[in-house]
Formats: C-alpha cells, structure tokens, sequence
C-alpha cells in the first residue's frame, strides 16, 4: 500500500485533521496514512519547510507528501503536485515547495480548481487526494495537470556569512525546547576551516565546542551538538533553553521588521559563531 505523509498548521483542536484523514479515505482508499505533524506555527514558513524537508527525505521513494500549511494566503485559483527525486509533495502555490526542496522542482502540475466551488480546506484535500490516487494508478504528472504552470518561488532561509563569522536564525524549538538554527554541520565546517570558533547567542552566552551527545555536559549546563538532521542545537542537559534563555523562533514577518530596527526581541532570534 503506498505511503501519504500528511504536514499541516491546522491544528488538532477541533474536526479538520479528522475530517481532512476522511476525505483522503474517501478518494485514495489504498493509502497508508502518516501523521508528521498538525503542530506548525501558521505562517512561518522556515520552521514548515524545516520540519517538512527533513522528514520526507526519511520516507522512501514513492511516497506521496501532502503539505497543508498557509494554503489560503492567496485566494487559489489551483494547487501544485510536484515530483521530485522519486517522491510526489501536494502544497499550495504559495513559494514553500522551493523553501522545502532548496531548489526548483524537477516536475511540477498545476491542480486546477473548480470556479464554482467553495475553495476551503476540506475541498482542496479531495483535490489532491484524487491526483494522488490517479498517479499511484499509473497517470503521468502531465496527464493530472498542467505542467505550463510557473509557480511561486521563495528562498530558504540561509544563514549571513562574513571572512570571521555567520549568523543563523532559530527555525525550530522542539518539544524540549532545544533550539535549533539554520546552520548545518556542511555549511559550520565550511566557514569554520578548521579554526577555533565561539557560539554566542543572548549577548553573552559562549560555547565553544560541539558535543556529541546532551551527557557530554553536566546536568542543568547548555550545549551545542549537531542534531539528527544535521542542524546546529543549542540545549541545556535536562533543561530547557529556549525559556531559561528566552530564545524565539525567527518568523518572516520580524525579519521585515529587522530592516527598520535591532531591538532584544528579535536578537534573541539569532545565533552568530565567531572564528579566530
């Protein structure tokens, strides 16, 4: 039976993630459904595009991925069915398939909507739901919907380089409220070459190697390590560091925000690792 992961900010309060699983039932009944997460902050499209690349890549080829995330922020005319490296991810044409994937994807349709139709959530998994079930039965993206469509296209959030520095943002703060930054290992070694280096966030918090496990400290100390997906973390052994050192998540919106203005709230955001 083939695989749908489903990625949403709809939340789990109310109906819709239930309602939403119905509908994917009624029109692709041969699907194994896999929850990611309905958790994500709306709007925030660095911690979405986080979340969603880093646990398709774990699914293996030929999943299908459905990404409900800020479906709406544009009245739809259509939706995108993209495949890419031997999955298939259904978003809305909003710019996070390019933010998820970090570049353009090597085939992408336009599902069209219906002019009449009420374009609310629950119509637009049916759409998806299916274009899916006609792929896994054999049609060719071209023959689901019109590949002539040129889709929105927005950049992942990357890191600020200089000869003796960079700068991330905080993308992510998990359950535990470890923080993670938009540097990964790849991109840390490269700008560090090989020199000594010092992580400061919070004005005056310093650390100055990476651990391999949150044990390498002792009990209540912070560290840095280098996360399962590779991404740079900063945490406290059994502690929490987003709250004891009052570190947020980065959003687009503050980013804007950032170009007029510095003040704590939107420092305390980013994390800068100096080299020497």
């Amino acid at each position: 039976m083939p695989l749908l992961t489903l990625t949403s900010d709809i939340g789990q309060h109310d109906f819709l993630a239930g309602a939403v699983k119905g509908q994917l039932l009624q029109h692709a009944p041969h699907f194994t459904l896999v929850d990611i997460t309905h958790q994500l902050s709306p709007f925030n499209y660095p911690q979405a595009a986080y979340v969603c690349r880093n646990a398709i890549k774990n699914f293996p080829p030929g999943t299908f991925h459905l990404v409900m995330v800020n479906l709406f922020d544009e009245k739809p005319e259509h939706l995108l069915l993209a495949e890419h490296n031997g999955y298939f991810i259904g978003c809305a044409d909003n710019g996070l398939l390019t933010m998820i994937l970090e570049e353009v994807p090597q085939k992408v349709v336009a599902l069209q909507l219906e002019k009449t139709q009420q374009k609310n959530t629950l119509y637009c998994t049916a759409v998806f739901a299916r274009a899916f079930n006609e792929v896994h039965n054999g049609k060719l993206l071209e023959e689901v919907g019109d590949a002539s469509v040129s889709i929105q296209v927005k950049n992942p959030l990357r890191p600020l380089l200089g000869n003796n520095w960079m700068e991330g943002q905080i993308i992510f703060i998990d359950n535990f409220e470890n923080v993670i930054v938009n540097i990964t290992r790849e991109e840390f070694e490269e700008q560090r070459r090989g020199r000594s280096f010092k992580i400061v966030f919070k004005r005056d918090e310093v650390i100055d190697k990476i651990s391999d496990t949150y044990a390498d400290v002792v009990e209540g100390e912070k560290l840095a390590m280098f996360n399962s997906a590779a991404y740079l973390e900063i945490a406290i052994n059994k502690g929490n560091a987003a709250g004891l050192f009052g570190l947020q998540g980065f959003s687009e919106k503050q980013q804007q925000a950032q170009q007029q203005y510095l003040n704590n709230r939107l420092f305390y955001q980013t994390v800068k690792v100096y080299f020497e």
